[in-house]
């Protein structure tokens, strides 16, 4: 596990001498955050950091998520994962290191509790539930089919059956993908070389994310790929937490209160340049817009 980046909060004042002016973390976090904290986050007596350091929170991601998280041309990590996450940590007075760990092994990594969070678009369901914990949803998002701008035959997911399809292992995009009815899957460990696999007509067709997927085309300059408009999910993107992590409580009330004051509208707006979706407390199951073909594994 590298180490890539480490941040500090930036406010006035030493997060330090707070800390030892006024003891356990939680009662730093309730000066943070103030009233929005509720009384079982309260008396929350530490926010436990799995890796030993109790200031400073380890976080996991793949940076190649643009415009989530990726890695600039100076090698510094940028992204909407990344300023949230920043955000979190000021609020509750600790400095982040990100850990660079590929997509598919996120999960493993926060059950053997070999860090305090992941960050990378995640999105909630109920699989993923059963072995990892989830902050509240942060993002609404969907699955979108990306094609060749001068493809004709393909206008929804019907149309991809018998066609060779490109997904990034790990994600819920090659989960739908395999259900559809005699395709062939070709799987990539980056998004971002799939998109330039279609742009070379080695493929017929990517799905990922929307929002990922248009960033990935606008940062590389893909200009012969466009989005088929219907998007085939309704989803939401939580922050990852180790099974029963002591943290969840306290980061999701940095990030209602986030959303309260304007903070978390401010960060999306610097992303996506428009206002965010209305955000549910509790993730629905991703909802699949467009039936599809009976289930089956992937092609070799």
């Amino acid at each position: 596990m590298a180490f890539i980046q480490e941040t500090q909060p930036k406010e006035p004042g030493s997060p330090r001498s707070l800390q030892r002016r006024l003891g356990p973390l939680a009662a730093l976090v309730s000066l943070t955050i103030g009233c929005s904290l509720p009384p079982e986050v309260r008396s929350t007596p530490t926010a436990k950091s799995y890796v030993g350091d109790p200031k400073t929170l380890v976080v996991a991601t793949e940076p190649s998520f643009p415009p989530f998280v990726y890695l600039t041309s100076d090698d510094q990590l940028a992204g909407f994962d990344v300023d949230l996450i920043h955000e979190i940590a000021r609020r509750l007075g600790l400095k982040v290191y990100f850990a660079h760990i590929p997509f598919d092994g996120l999960f493993a990594t926060l059950e053997a509790e070999t860090a305090d969070a992941a960050v990378d678009a995640i999105t909630i369901n109920a699989k993923r539930d059963e072995s990892i914990d989830f902050s509240r949803p942060y993002f609404k998002s969907g699955l979108a089919i990306a094609v060749r701008a001068d493809e004709t035959e393909i206008n929804s997911l019907q149309d991809l059956a018998g066609k060779k399809i490109a997904v990034k292992l790990g994600t819920t995009g090659a989960e739908l993908a395999a259900q559809v009815p005699n395709t062939r899957l070709v799987t990539f460990d980056s998004a971002e070389k799939a998109l330039i696999d279609l742009d070379k007509g080695n493929v017929d067709a990517v799905i990922k994310d929307e929002p990922t997927t248009l960033g990935m085309i606008d940062r590389v300059g893909l200009q012969n790929i466009r989005l088929i408009p219907e998007l085939l999910t309704e989803e939401y993107y939580g922050i990852g937490l180790p099974p029963g992590s002591p943290n969840r409580p306290l980061i999701n009330a940095a990030l209602e209160a986030m959303i309260a004051d304007g903070t978390y509208e401010r960060i999306y707006r610097r992303w996506f340049r428009r206002s965010p979706s209305p955000l549910p407390e509790i993730a629905p199951e991703p909802k699949i817009r467009v039936p599809v073909g009976v289930a089956r594994p992937p092609s070799p």
